[in-house]
């Protein structure tokens, strides 16, 4: 379909999705259902591990193109998802679309038409109308007027029972096919908040909210809130809060006081609240009172998480390094990783040679630790290496791969001993380590780390010899994978018996992986010119495993 048509074209849609939620969403085209064409958008619902609601936004002659928002986890991160893209796609291959637009466009004209030429008793009646029908517009309308009225006692109660779970718990506990319905409740509460404040009732709503977000809190872990929408309906209320003690103008010591104290309670995890997005609201005055308080619970409880983290973000919002440096102090992990955070707020304040010499004192500090924050050592090694201290780097390397035996270490040693043009003498002592480790069953695995360096180096007689010692199936087929145009016979023992194993199990993964296993097969076959021999060995798989519909469809997919 022309681009013009819609507002967007199949570009627009690989773009906003990028190439892998793009094929992705290709092959949801089939799932979208209930499609409803707006005047300015698109609805559909598309069947995956749930159904979702997806909404397009067209824009057409704006030069916006296209904008989606769909109700998975991925979408709800604002992200263009694959369901976004199956639904865009859908749009693209029906040719009625456009007629269907301004067919919409001409419904919405006629009913404001027709509304505006509705008496206000004919308006007032068709509202009670729809309202009899409808329990959650009826809901929504007593909220709206009760907030109009500065009825606070009925909002109380509304709000209350709106962020209460019972009615969707099960045995004491919302399940996640109900956790929607809950959050839509609890976005319900915030909207009647927000209601309040413009209606002139900040401070009601002020103290009505900080309920609302205790009860929140207590509830937290009675919900399966796997999708994370219960709290971004909390976020709301947060949101609405905020708005009100703008609005009311809230008392600044006071307003710490409380921040202070959810922050610092069991429930303070539901909904992340962040003192500093109060920082307007609380003044100076405000934000010292809330450093007292954080200063004084970390007197009392020095190791508490949530002590910790309000300070370190009251002090970062102040700027005051060293008082930050201070804190982090106090509880150093012996893997090192504070040491590194504490270089890293140094380097940001200007303080390289500091921020240095706290690295060179984490790695000091974790010498005897049989692990060792990975980016505290990559820090390092960066830094040296921009000094031009490579031997230093090569040292820390050679270290890391005696301490940690791992292919990621190995690896690294590589690249610091190619920047020095040492590999060769350095790639013998690593492997001799390793080898000694395979021999007595050392680490992990014992020779596996040993047999992955060398599939990485591409030393693939070495690796032969070594994977007849040990090795997973992983490195086998890696092994026959990278054997199969120079040792085609050795590659095609080592696929046929991966085939073997792989004949148990059933479902899409399995199959799909004995077809790969069969076509790298055939290529060995191929090139000892015995493809006669692998017709017969696949007609005799056929026949065993005939009954397996879905496998026979598959194989006759790859020609097998």
């Amino acid at each position: 379909m022309a681009r013009n048509a819609v507002g967007f074209g199949e570009d627009e849609l690989r773009t906003l999705a990028g190439a892998r939620s793009f094929e992705r969403g290709v092959g949801y085209v089939d799932a979208v259902s209930g499609l409803e064409v707006g005047d300015s958008a698109v609805f559909a619902r598309v069947h995956g591990s749930d159904v979702y609601e997806v909404e397009l936004t067209l824009g057409e002659g704006t030069g916006t193109g296209v904008s989606g928002w769909c109700d998975c986890p991925y979408g709800q991160e604002g992200n263009f998802c694959k369901h976004c893209v199956a639904v865009g796609l859908t749009v693209l291959r029906q040719a009625g679309i456009p007629r269907q637009r301004a067919a919409a466009r001409a419904r919405a004209l006629g009913l404001e038409a027709w509304l505006t030429k509705l008496s206000r008793d004919e308006l007032v009646a068709l509202v009670q109308e729809q309202v009899a029908g409808d329990r959650e517009l009826r809901r929504r309308l007593e909220l709206r007027a009760a907030a109009a009225h500065g009825d606070v006692e009925t909002l109380r109660e509304r709000v209350v029972a709106l962020v209460d779970p019972r009615p969707f718990e099960l045995f004491g506990y919302v399940e996640y096919a109900d956790a929607r319905g809950y959050a839509r409740q609890v976005e319900a509460a915030a909207n009647a908040l927000r209601a309040l404040t413009a209606g002139g009732q900040a401070a009601q709503a002020v103290r009505l909210a900080e309920d609302a977000i205790r009860m929140l809190g207590e509830v937290n872990g009675e919900i399966g809130d796997s999708d994370g929408v219960v709290g971004q309906a909390a976020h709301a209320v947060v949101d609405a809060h905020m708005q009100a003690c703008r609005k009311a103008r809230t008392d600044p010591e006071r307003l710490a006081q409380w921040l202070a104290a959810h922050l610092l309670g069991d429930a303070s995890d539901v909904m992340d609240l962040d003192p500093l997005d109060y920082a307007d609201v609380l003044g100076p005055a405000g934000m010292a009172r809330m450093r007292q308080l954080a200063a004084e619970a970390l007197q009392r409880s020095p190791r508490g998480w949530a002590e910790q983290y309000l300070m370190e973000r009251l002090v970062k919002a102040q700027g005051d390094v060293d008082a930050l440096i201070a804190l982090y102090a106090n509880e150093l992990l012996p893997c090192g990783a504070t040491h590194l955070r504490i270089a890293e707020e140094l380097d940001a304040a200007g303080r390289a040679s500091e921020a240095l010499a706290w690295a060179e004192r984490g790695l000091r500090d974790t010498t005897t630790e049989a692990h060792v924050d990975g980016h505290l050592i990559d820090y390092l090694c960066a830094r040296y290496t921009r000094a031009g201290r490579t031997a230093k780097t090569l040292s820390i390397r050679r270290d890391r791969l005696r301490a940690e035996r791992s292919l990621t270490a190995y690896q690294q040693l590589r690249t610091a001993a190619g920047a020095v043009g040492g590999w060769e003498s350095e790639r013998e002592a690593a492997l001799a380590l390793l080898r000694e480790d395979a021999r007595q069953g050392r680490g992990r695995g014992g020779g596996l780390v040993l047999l992955d360096a060398l599939l990485d180096d591409e030393d693939l007689d070495a690796a032969w010899r070594e994977a007849s010692s040990g090795a997973d199936d992983r490195q086998w087929q890696q092994l026959a994978d990278l054997s199969r145009t120079t040792r085609p016979a050795d590659a095609l023992a080592v696929y046929l018996r991966l085939v073997e194993q792989v004949k148990e199990p059933t479902g899409d993964r399995a199959y799909e992986r004995m077809a790969l296993l069969l076509q790298r097969a055939r290529d060995c076959h191929r090139a000892l010119d015995t493809l006669g021999e692998f017709t017969t060995y696949v007609c005799a798989l056929r026949a065993e495993l005939k009954r397996r519909r879905k496998l026979m469809t598959i194989l006759d997919r790859y020609g097998l």
